[in-house]
């Protein structure tokens, strides 16, 4: 934020609402991640099933999904 939106940031640390925005923003992102996961998993079709045939490739997919959501997260919500 500092580097890329300078504006919001000084307005922000000179109200004293930075850390509540930074907070505000972490929980958003962290609630954001867990369903994403969640729904790009189910949509993959990765399940318990898979993990209890093949963990290798559970643990494969899944890291996947993980970095998919991981880039909506900061296109959507941390570089916007």
């Amino acid at each position: 934020m500092k580097e890329h939106r300078q504006a919001l940031y000084t307005a922000l640390l000179l109200s004293g609402k930075l850390n509540d925005h930074l907070s505000e923003i972490d929980t958003r992102a962290k609630n954001m991640f867990f369903q994403l996961v969640e729904q790009m998993a189910k949509q993959e079709g990765i399940t318990e099933q898979l993990k209890a045939d093949n963990q290798m490739e559970w643990v494969g997919q899944l890291n996947s999904v993980r970095n998919q959501a991981e880039e909506i997260i900061y296109n959507e919500l941390i570089f916007a």
